[in-house]
């Protein structure tokens, strides 16, 4: 048994109505159980209960025993003078708050079936712990959950853009170029991606935009790749020279060389690539954050992104050793997860904080109008049934599985409780 589910019967009203009593064997009615407190103090505000002839109105508190009142020091807390009623599972003590006021305490009562569903998702191995009940949810009511996960998760990614515009004293540019570079360097490398960014701001690099050589050197020389004396390749050389003219004209600090990870990656996602991929990237749109702000369709976008590194990388997947001749264009699949996880997230956290509901609208509509995103994790919800179809989906699922049935959040989730109700 747990005090979130037994929260969760209370806020429902899941318990049995008839021949409530407290523990003293007054009549219980509950006319409004209240709106769960998500602050200090009492679990439900708000709450009406009438006792015995009496008519109250206060809070509940909800513990599994009583005697978890005393534990947590309600007795001594002053904001619990107004509980009119605790809810426990067992009661083992009698309750008394900070007034030396005896509190009506009442034993919660409930269908068992309730406790044995959640018991058996919460206790499940699966990484989807309903992968194997049968389907309780209906298409229109799966859809109205999936609409509303995949705007959870674009709130998700906007507190962490907010953070980041605050950091840059509300500069939007600034803002957008680091949130993009970090999502240049994908999972693994994100974290030196983002570093390299904020040891380089944008003012720096748009004074040298028009020359991709200089865009190359400060990128590459900030992250830390441009020390190795022991590589004497033409192009090489020249970018080691010219940052090091540019980081003393600028008072450049790198980061360190070691942050970036190559084991486990395709050379085609090596950092040095990406690296290359964003300073072309740089280099070919002026007023980059306005474009993206101004674009309106998925080919708008294709066409801001449609870059590749310099020709030194069409051999070359690192510095100083040569491969097999390839293009190195920005894949289709890196775009669209460029897409997914930079530009819908900004355009929301842009017509949120500008009060622009036609940016939050663009969001949603380029994330309706990406193909599905696909791993493992989407992989298992299409084999019990689930659908992906979009981007928009794809982001709806994940943030169920991450939020919700990673952590048996199951009480939450809408699919959830229509197994615990036995409905």
């Amino acid at each position: 048994m747990t005090e979130d589910f037994l929260h969760y019967i209370w806020k429902h009203r899941l318990f049995l109505t008839e021949g409530n009593v407290t523990v003293d064997g007054e009549p219980v009615e509950t006319l409004q159980p209240g709106q769960p407190n998500i602050h200090a103090g009492p679990d439900f505000m708000d709450v009406r209960v009438r006792i015995g002839d009496t008519l109250w109105a206060g809070c509940v508190e909800i513990h599994l025993r009583s005697s978890d009142w005393e534990r947590h020091g309600h007795h001594m807390d002053p904001s619990y003078n107004n509980v009119v009623l605790h809810v426990v599972y067992q009661h083992d003590t009698d309750t008394y708050n900070a007034c030396q006021q005896k509190v009506p305490v009442m034993e919660l009562h409930f269908d068992a079936r309730y406790f044995d569903n959640y018991h058996r998702l919460t206790g499940s191995r699966e990484r989807i712990a309903c992968r194997n009940e049968p389907r309780k949810l209906d298409e229109f009511s799966l859809s109205a959950w999936m609409e509303r996960l995949a705007v959870e998760r674009l709130e998700q990614k906007a507190v962490a853009i907010m953070k980041t515009y605050i950091s840059t004293c509300y500069h939007w540019e600034e803002t957008f170029y680091r949130q993009l570079a970090r999502n240049f360097g994908f999972n693994l490398n994100a974290l030196p991606f983002e570093s390299l960014a904020k040891s380089l701001p944008l003012n720096v690099l748009s004074k040298h935009r028009d020359h991709l050589s200089q865009v190359e050197a400060l990128l590459f020389g900030q992250a830390g790749m441009l020390s190795d004396e022991r590589i004497t390749d033409d192009y090489y050389v020249k970018l080691r020279k010219e940052y090091q003219y540019l980081q003393k004209k600028f008072s450049l600090e790198p980061i360190d060389s070691f942050l970036w990870k190559y084991l486990r990656l395709r050379p085609i996602n090596f950092p040095t690539l990406r690296i290359a991929q964003f300073a072309a990237l740089i280099h070919r749109n002026n007023h980059l954050f306005s474009q993206i702000i101004e674009a309106k369709s998925v080919d708008e976008f294709d066409k801001i992104f449609d870059l590749q590194a310099s020709a030194y990388w069409d051999t070359h997947y690192v510095f100083g050793k040569e491969s097999p001749k390839r293009n190195k264009s920005l894949g289709k699949t890196a775009f669209h997860t460029i897409l997914i996880n930079t530009v819908a997230p900004f355009l929301f956290v842009y017509g949120k904080a500008r009060d622009k509901e036609e940016f939050c609208t663009r969001a949603v509509g380029l994330l309706e109008n990406l193909p599905a995103e696909k791993n493992s994790i989407l992989t298992q919800w299409e084999e019990i049934g689930v659908r992906n179809t979009t981007a928009y989906t794809s982001q709806a699922l994940l943030q169920l599985t991450n939020e919700y049935c990673r952590i048996k959040y199951c009480l939450s989730c809408v699919i959830g409780n229509k197994i615990v109700r036995c409905e």
